[in-house]
């Protein structure tokens, strides 16, 4: 749980920034996540130097040489501000700044120093480089907890400062989602539209606090810090971001492929993950010929939301599992492509459930109507009862500032889902129900919970008009001898 002084701390670095010149949000977390980087690495020697001193043995993985100490976090910190820039900024150490030194380290350090092509340097002055290296280095960032709460604060930013928010979901309707689908100890989880890792991070997170006992096995360990976590993102800021995320989280070589998801180049990845979480884009529109072709038999589109529902029934196993979140549209849309990919899923395949979300879930930042999808790939049916939730509120009100509120669905909704024997009674006029697939295809495979949700309406009957006329003289009357009585206490 992140404190309010460690809070107060990043605000004043985000202020600094702020202040010193740079204002994209993007920039400055990106600025911010290579300074912990160039912490980690000094950190990371400091361990290996300890380990060395103990055993009495050379340092067995070195990250600065002697001649480099000065590009280290522990020594440029106590520099002159000018001093500390032109460390950062003039390549005189053996021909590398502390910057380019960072761009070099290697695979050695984790897969974020894999992404550092690309990779500038926008700090603009010495006094705000001192400024954030001084506040950075107050930050007491000892465990995996206390780091990743850090990451986390600073990319809430994200939303907040009102820019490029579609790289961030709710972390809270993540979270949701994660406690629905419940990872296990095998599963080889995917996000297609990684941004900021949000979903493989809070997967991982699961999985620390629900099972800690798995983290004492060597093979779980392995594979949790190697093949179980996947993303794909095509922006390689956000790559770099989402990969600083998921190392400050503890998930230290995650599997990160910066391709476009729905490109030929990302052809090859199919029948592979066990589970998918994701968030993809829903505001694009792609040509036939930019799309990978085996996506296009499944569902003919344009359309990013259509097109990555057919992505991910390529790259799930047979039994493999998808939490998604679509807009509204995708539910109900009557164009032929909308139909296929919504008779796909719950034809060939077995769809789980639809919650309906309130269009100020992402607020402030956007305004539009969403659905998660949670279905299971069988390539042979399997769709009986659908299940679907009117989602009212999550715990935030729905306006822009999202401030927090007593009411919560969410609780409710990972409640009943894990006990849907309890909801085969529930009438249509409730929060929840179960629709069967006979219905659903009746309705043109239509999703929308509209469709089926019964409202009750109260009978309100009114007097007759000329009962209320009548009323209304009386009224009149009364009025006027009132106001004679006035006159009178006045004369």
């Amino acid at each position: 749980m992140i404190t309010g002084e460690i809070k107060s701390q990043v605000d004043k670095i985000w202020e600094s920034f702020w202040t010193g010149g740079v204002s994209n949000p993007l920039t400055v977390i990106e600025q911010f996540t290579y300074l912990l980087f160039i912490r980690r690495l000094d950190e990371t020697q400091l361990l290996e130097e300890k380990k060395a001193a103990m055993i009495k043995k050379p340092v067995a993985h070195v990250i600065f040489t002697e001649a480099q100490k000065e590009l280290r976090w522990s020594s440029f910190k106590n520099k002159e501000p000018q001093t500390m820039f032109d460390l950062f900024t003039k390549p005189t150490i053996g021909n590398l700044s502390v910057f380019e030194h960072m761009k070099q380290v290697g695979t050695d350090n984790g897969v974020f120093a894999q992404y550092m092509t690309g990779a500038t340097f926008m700090i603009p002055t010495p006094r705000v480089l001192d400024q954030v290296v001084q506040m950075i280095d107050k930050i007491k960032m000892e465990d995996r907890d206390t780091k990743g709460d850090v990451y986390e604060y600073l990319l809430s930013k994200i939303a907040t400062a009102g820019t490029n928010g579609q790289f961030r979901t709710p972390r809270h309707i993540i979270r949701m989602m994660v406690n629905m689908v419940q990872p296990t100890k095998e599963d080889t989880i995917c996000d297609p539209s990684a941004g900021t890792a949000g979903f493989l991070v809070s997967a991982g997170e699961y999985l620390h606090e629900q099972h800690p006992d798995w983290f004492h096995e060597k093979e779980f360990r392995a594979h949790y810090n190697s093949n179980m976590f996947t993303g794909i993102e095509f922006d390689s800021t956000m790559l770099r971001i989402g990969a600083m995320n998921l190392q400050l989280h503890g998930i230290e070589n995650p599997i990160l492929i910066g391709k476009d998801s729905l490109s030929e180049s990302n052809g090859d990845i199919r029948n592979q993950f066990s589970l998918i979480l994701a968030n993809p884009p829903f505001k694009g529109s792609l040509y036939y010929d930019g799309v990978e072709s085996s996506i296009l038999k499944v569902v003919k589109s344009k359309k990013t939301e259509l097109l990555f529902l057919g992505l991910m029934l390529r790259m799930l196993k047979t039994g493999g599992r998808c939490a998604v979140i679509v807009p509204d549209g995708v539910l109900f849309g009557s164009s032929n492509a909308h139909k296929q990919i919504r008779q796909e899923i719950i034809e060939n395949h077995k769809l789980d459930a639809v919650i309906s979300m309130p269009s100020g879930v992402f607020k402030p930042y956007a305004g539009v109507s969403t659905a998660v999808l949670f279905f299971t790939k069988t390539g042979s049916g399997g769709t009986d009862n659908v299940w679907f939730y009117d989602m009212q509120t999550d715990g935030y009100t729905l306006d822009d500032k999202r401030a927090e509120t007593k009411d919560n669905d969410l609780p409710d909704i990972v409640a009943r889902y894990h006990n849907l024997a309890a909801e085969t009674n529930r009438k249509r006029t409730d929060k929840s129900f179960l629709v069967p697939f006979a219905e659903i295809k009746a309705n043109d495979w239509d999703l929308s919970i509209n469709r089926y949700k019964e409202v009750v309406y109260d009978e309100v009957t009114y007097d007759k008009p000329s009962t209320i006329i009548q009323d209304i003289k009386k009224l009149q009357e009364e009025n006027k001898q009132q106001l004679l009585i006035l006159e009178e206490l006045l004369k």
